[in-house]
């Protein structure tokens, strides 16, 4: 009697920073067959050399996600929605900042494609949802990922973190989260005091040692990646946010690169393809 063995190749789940900090911030997640960005703080050439150096055409980009209207989170935006024809999905009020921010002739016309928050959009295979991130901007949110057993959570800008950025951290499996600043740096360093005072005044961006604090608070061992991003290049270091963040999970025992991977990206330069586990069953 023949017996037959049939063996499945299931779709990659890959997480990509093309950049990540206060020059520019870009974001990719998509699969063997097609992806979707978070933010275009980058300009469009250096997007597609990136994307081309991992294997990726723009006509694999089925839509572009923005999560609020600051110069570098829109930098290439008119530019790569107009040539390329890719969608433009941000909440009305983000929608209304972009337009404000870009010039007549880069003005997204047809291509813009409202999202209201906490209401999932369906692009292909990823159900995405918008969440209300407190950031000094028209409006701010973060996004959740969900794509078979993962749930992916990306957080670039956040004042602080209140209940509602906490309730979708604590759902992720994957999670790309803010530590900006330390804040010894930042109020020993030159910046005036009213640039001290809107980073930290809970509007602005988060600091090492809340991120850190809440991170080892509020773990789950269904938390298996950590992404810092948009670190400050002025007032902080990738080492020193890496440690602020060890130190504090050490303290509930918890250890990093066992439990949980821990990965500083990169302010100018791409991080490496990561391959996500897409199989994997995780703890409730």
């Amino acid at each position: 009697m023949l017996q037959y063995s049939l063996f499945f190749k299931p779709m990659a789940f890959n997480f990509l920073s093309l950049a990540s900090g206060s020059s520019g911030n870009c974001y990719y997640l998509g699969t063997d067959n097609y992806g979707i960005l978070f933010d275009t703080g980058v300009s469009v050439r250096f997007l597609k050399k990136t994307l081309k150096e991992n294997g990726i055409g723009l006509e694999k980009i089925m839509a572009v996600f923005i999560t609020h209207e600051h110069t570098d989170h829109i930098r290439s935006i008119g530019g790569l929605s107009k040539k390329y024809g890719i969608p433009v999905y941000a909440t009305e009020k983000v929608h209304e900042g972009i337009d404000n921010s870009l010039n007549e002739d880069e003005k997204l016309y047809t291509s813009r494609r409202i999202i209201e928050k906490e209401i999932a959009v369906n692009i292909k295979d990823f159900k995405i949802t918008a969440f209300d991130v407190p950031h000094d901007a028209s409006e701010c949110v973060g996004y959740l990922v969900a794509y078979k057993q993962n749930k992916l959570v990306i957080i670039t800008d956040v004042g602080h973190i209140n209940e509602k950025v906490g309730e979708y951290i604590r759902l992720a499996n994957h999670l790309v989260i803010e530590a900006n600043y330390d804040r010894e740096m930042l109020f020993q360093g030159k910046y005036p005091s009213f640039l001290k005072e809107r980073i930290s005044n809970g509007s602005g961006h988060l600091c090492n040692s809340e991120i850190a604090g809440y991170l080892a608070a509020n773990f789950d061992l269904h938390l298996k990646n950590i992404w810092l991003c948009h670190l400050s290049k002025e007032n902080n270091h990738p080492e020193l946010a890496y440690k602020t963040v060890e130190m504090a999970m050490q303290q509930y025992g918890i250890r990093v690169g066992k439990d949980v991977n821990l990965v500083v990206l990169k302010r100018t330069t791409p991080s490496e393809m990561f391959v996500l586990e897409i199989n994997q069953k995780f703890a409730n």
